[in-house]
């Protein structure tokens, strides 16, 4: 005699017969109809039960009854028929009526593959995009990363482009200025004027703007001096105003016969 116990799970997977879709299936689905379920995809019916994914119709304990129970005579008596029981057999027919329809199915995902093509145009454009932002960001970079200016020069030098110095006029200001008349000739002035750079960092000479007014406080005359007009002999543009220093300029200005009474100067970079 062996007595048979299915060992339950808390889901398995089934797959139908007609269209191959595979289903996640429960215990409760597979006693529900005696493992007659419907294809939610072909709504074809099948017993889930011959179909698992295993292609186990189900698994099965089998333990055999030792000696010691198969002693004795077996008892023949007829087993009674039970009303109620006999009244909840359904035939086939009113089985596959009321089957429920798998709706869980269970996608079979591709494998994965990796597309150099796509890895080799992203590095190209994350390169591109690098020498890009390097080129608009070369003067801010050459001055946080004082060591990397060099290499952004000879990056320069293959784009036609210069590493020049920064140019904040916020952090770049006069101090003092004075116009003085020559005592001897009297269409000569000297202008003195002391720029502070306030920047942590060397800056680009600037340009300054002068405007001599008359005694209504009117501008008569108005000119723009570039670095070459007040620089030293031997000074070098390139090396700009250093961090924290001064710039003093002076001029020597022949006014002709414009007699001005006063002055405004303006510093700037151009744009």
């Amino acid at each position: 005699m062996v007595l048979s116990f299915r060992q339950e799970k808390m889901s398995e997977i089934t797959k139908c017969p007609v269209c191959r879709t595979r289903f996640k299936v429960t215990g409760a689905q597979l006693d529900a109809h005696d493992g007659l379920v419907r294809c939610g995809h072909c709504h074809d019916v099948f017993d889930a039960r011959k179909y698992l994914h295993d292609d186990e119709p189900s698994r099965q304990l089998s333990l055999p009854i030792g000696p010691e129970f198969e002693t004795g005579e077996p008892d023949l008596t007829p087993i009674p028929s039970i009303p109620e029981l006999a009244a909840e057999r359904k035939t086939l027919a009113q089985q596959v009526q009321f089957v429920e329809e798998l709706t869980d199915e269970v996608q079979e995902k591709p494998p994965r593959k990796t597309s150099w093509t796509g890895v080799l145009i992203a590095f190209m454009l994350a390169l591109a995009l690098l020498a890009q932002a390097t080129y608009h960001f070369r003067v801010e970079l050459g001055v946080r990363l004082p060591g990397l200016k060099p290499l952004l020069e000879q990056y320069c030098t293959l784009l036609d482009c210069t590493v020049a110095l920064p140019q904040n006029a916020d952090l770049i200001a006069i101090d003092s200025s004075e116009l003085e008349s020559d005592p001897d000739q009297s269409n000569l002035v000297s202008l003195h004027v002391l720029v502070h750079n306030r920047a942590p960092y060397a800056q680009a000479h600037p340009s300054l703007e002068l405007t001599l007014t008359n005694l209504q406080d009117q501008a008569i005359a108005r000119r723009v001096f570039r670095p070459a007009d007040y620089l030293k002999a031997g000074e070098d543009a390139k090396q700009g105003v250093p961090a924290n220093r001064d710039l003093d300029i002076r001029l020597h200005l022949d006014t002709a016969d414009l007699k001005p009474s006063g002055y405004r100067l303006f510093l700037f970079y151009p744009k």
